[in-house]
């Protein structure tokens, strides 16, 4: 939507580290550790989220209400706090891929404009 106000720096890199979480999410519930680990081997080792970003993000979809998390025992016996989608962050999901598309294809836009004739038009 042309009316809302540009995203800041952060805004954009938060959001974005939201989606992937939340899309991570989606296929069903993960800890910490496995989420990074979905996130690198769904993008073919080309992203990497440090323990210093993931963590924060969790916490902040955790108190919007987007993710509920819980703690379970995992493969190795070990106690970890597993986190998982809730509907609220499911309609958040689909709302933030919207702007996600709209902005990729603007971005696809200015990166590969429609080619010009010799009178410009």
């Amino acid at each position: 939507m042309a009316s809302e106000k540009p995203m800041s720096r952060i805004e954009l890199l938060q959001g974005t580290l939201d989606l992937l979480v939340l899309q991570t999410l989606r296929w069903g519930p993960s800890h910490g550790y496995g989420i990074t680990r979905q996130i690198r081997a769904g993008s073919s080792d080309v992203l990497q989220v440090d323990t210093g970003s993931l963590y924060p993000a969790l916490h902040r979809l955790e108190r919007q209400g987007f993710i509920a998390a819980s703690w379970e025992k995992s493969e190795n016996n070990q106690r970890v706090r597993s986190y998982r989608l809730t509907p609220a962050g499911r309609r958040q999901l689909s709302a933030e891929r919207s702007r996600w598309e709209q902005m990729s294809s603007a971005i696809s836009q200015l990166l590969n404009p429609p080619q010009l004739d010799e009178a410009g038009t």
